[in-house]
Order: structure tokens, then C-alpha cells, then sequence
């Protein structure tokens, strides 16, 4: 799977729509499937049965199937090399928990594809072994990836005026002595090995985009000379929906999985479970705005129910997605159905 070259960064948010970047017109509403279950989480302790249950009733509702072999083969063909993106740097409590992804991996080979298609990836491959992903890698003999470790396509970059600082890692970095760089360079991972992408973010605050979703988890998890992005909030707002919308990434998401079992409202990066609360929930939808857009409120609600000030949402970035058509940003838009 190639991507095409490079994506120039746009000044401003009706350039994009002049110049076309969308993937078509957005559907009139955008369908959230969330599954609950009372008994999803114990003391903070996924549980397995109940989560594998609930994706398979979230499968078979988000797809519209009779069955759950056909539910994923309307996603994926067996000949895919799928990557499942997950957020593993808070760990195992607090980002993506392997639980969810467990019950993924359950139903993509129960459907026929085989093991050695099956990427689970994040930025970092350290973080994925510190968050215990590593046992789930041997149980179902599947293999673990950091996009920044198998390095990054010099053909296929983002470029945004701002100049990042290069550090080790960055493609560009002390090469022909560069210290700093305006492109931010794909991973291989991205545009040679994985060809479907399914998103399955936590519930999870961030300081400066709001959420720890799918749209900034996917974005800034597959290009190097990313921390020029991160402060202030209004250059984040502009570079993950540019990101987004390259080719090789937003083009092949097929579906957004919200882990939503445990709701961390403060604490971003860090686990903080004295700042959680347990939902017992999955989210599902082919929109990953519509998913980040609606945890951005749930995180809000579970703040305001304890006289916790909210910062930083960054509407804008999520406005600025809309505008690209990758999903909407419009809770009137949104049709959410619930599973119990």
C-alpha cells in the first residue's frame, strides 16, 4: 500500500474545502453504536468474557450484520494486513486496555484472517510492552509495532510552516546537520506494511485536544517532528485534521473503537484512577469526530459533576475535521444507539 506525496499544510480552514480534501459528502447523521454492561469492570479491572461479549454485540449492531463473520468481512477482506492502533503510553489502566483489543483480535480471526495480518501499533513500542501488550502479542500470536521504530517513508511526509526541533528518532534529524524541520515524515509501518486501520482510543482527557481519540491518536502516532504541534492548542487544532486527511492514514480507518469501560476526565498521560470513573461501556462508529466529539462531552459531564474546572477542549480542531469531512462534529448529527 503507497500513499500519495506529501500533504501541504493549508493556512486556514475554507482553504481546505476549496481544495477538495474530503472524502465526500458526510453522511446526514453519523451512527455511534454504545454497548454497556454493568459488570464490564471491577474495581477497575476489565473483564475479559464480558468485554468480548460486548464487541461482538457492538460489531453486529455498527455493521448492520446478522453474524459476526460477516459483520468484520464487511470492514476488512482476509488478504488485509490490519493495524489496530491503540494509545498504550498512560499503561494498561488508563490507555487503550488490552482487554477491548483482545476482543478484537477474538473476532478478526474467528472471521478467517490470519494471525500474521494482525498488527496492534503505536507510536512507541516500549510504550505497548510496558502497558502488558506483549502477553496479548503471544496469546493470540500477533505481532506488536511502534510506527518511530521500523522508521519513516522519505517520500510521504506532512509539511506545516511551523519548525519542530529535531530529536533522535526524526527522520530528519543530523542529516546533512538539520536541527530543525517542516515536514513531518510517515512511518513505513503506514505506507508499506498495514492497509486497514481500526482506532480503538481511550476515554481518556488531554490537556490541549481535549481527548485522547482517535483522531489525535492516529495523527500524531504515525509522523515523526510531532512536539511543534502539541503547544498552543490552536497549531493542534490546524495539524491533526491535515494529518488526518493524508491518504495512507484517515483514508484507510474502517472503524473507531471508544474504549469507554473507564472514563479518566484529569490526568492526560499519567493513570490517574482517582479521577476516573467506571462507564462499563464500548463505543463504536465508522466517525471518529462523532466518537471524539462525544467523549469530549462525557469527560466535560464527569468534571462538572465534581466541580472540576474544563480546559481545553479545542472545538476548533474537531470543527476544522468536519469542515475536511471526516465526520461531524454536530451532537445533531449524531445518532447514538445504545446496547444493553
Amino acid at each position: 500500500m503507497m500513499c500519495g506525496a506529501g500533504l501541504v499544510g493549508l493556512a486556514c480552514t475554507s482553504a481546505w474545502a476549496q481544495e477538495g480534501l474530503g472524502l465526500g459528502p458526510t453522511p446526514a447523521r453519523s451512527l455511534v453504536v454504545e454497548v454497556e454492561h454493568a459488570g464490564a469492570t471491577v474495581t477497575y479491572l476489565a473483564q475479559p468474557a464480558i468485554v468480548q461479549d460486548m464487541v461482538q454485540r457492538g460489531m453486529l449492531k455498527v455493521t448492520g450484520k446478522s453474524d459476526l463473520k460477516a459483520a468484520w468481512l464487511s470492514l476488512i477482506s482476509l488478504n488485509d494486513v490490519v493495524g489496530l492502533k491503540v494509545y498504550s503510553g498512560p499503561g494498561a489502566n488508563s490507555g487503550t486496555r488490552p482487554s477491548v483489543v483482545a476482543a478484537v483480535i477474538q473476532g478478526l480471526l474467528q472471521a478467517g484472517l490470519p494471525a500474521s495480518n494482525i498488527i496492534v501499533w503505536d507510536k512507541r513500542l516500549l510504550d505497548l510492552r510496558l502497558a502488558n501488550y506483549s502477553d496479548l502479542a503471544d496469546r493470540y500470536h500477533v505481532r506488536l509495532a511502534g510506527s518511530s521504530d521500523v522508521g519513516y517513508d522519505d517520500k510521504i511526509y506532512y509539511n506545516n510552516p511551523v519548525l519542530g526541533t529535531l530529536v533522535a528518532g526524526d527522520h530528519e534529524f543530523d542529516l546533512r546537520g538539520a536541527t530543525s524541520g517542516s515536514n513531518s515524515y510517515v512511518s513505513t509501518l503506514l505506507t508499506t506494511n498495514i492497509t486497514k486501520i481500526i482506532s480503538i482510543a481511550p476515554l481518556l482527557n488531554h490537556n490541549y485536544a481535549g481527548i485522547c481519540g482517535h483522531l489525535y491518536s492516529v495523527s500524531l502516532g504515525s509522523v515523526d517532528n510531532t512536539m511543534r504541534f502539541e503547544f498552543p492548542p490552536s497549531r493542534l487544532a490546524v495539524a491533526v485534521p491535515e494529518i488526518y486527511a493524508l491518504p495512507c492514514l484517515g483514508d484507510h480507518v474502517v472503524l473507531n473503537i471508544t474504549d469507554a469501560l473507564i472514563c479518566q476526565y484529569q490526568g492526560e498521560q499519567t493513570s490517574l484512577l482517582h479521577y476516573s470513573t467506571e462507564l462499563d461501556q464500548i463505543w463504536f462508529s465508522r466517525d471518529p469526530v462523532a466518537l471524539d466529539t462525544l467523549g469530549i462531552a462525557e469527560l466535560d459531564r464527569e468534571r462538572q459533576a465534581r466541580d472540576i474546572e474544563s480546559h481545553g477542549d479545542n472545538p476548533e480542531l474537531y470543527q476544522n475535521a468536519s469542515l475536511m469531512e471526516r465526520g461531524t462534529s454536530d451532537p445533531a448529527k449524531i445518532k447514538v444507539e445504545v446496547v444493553k
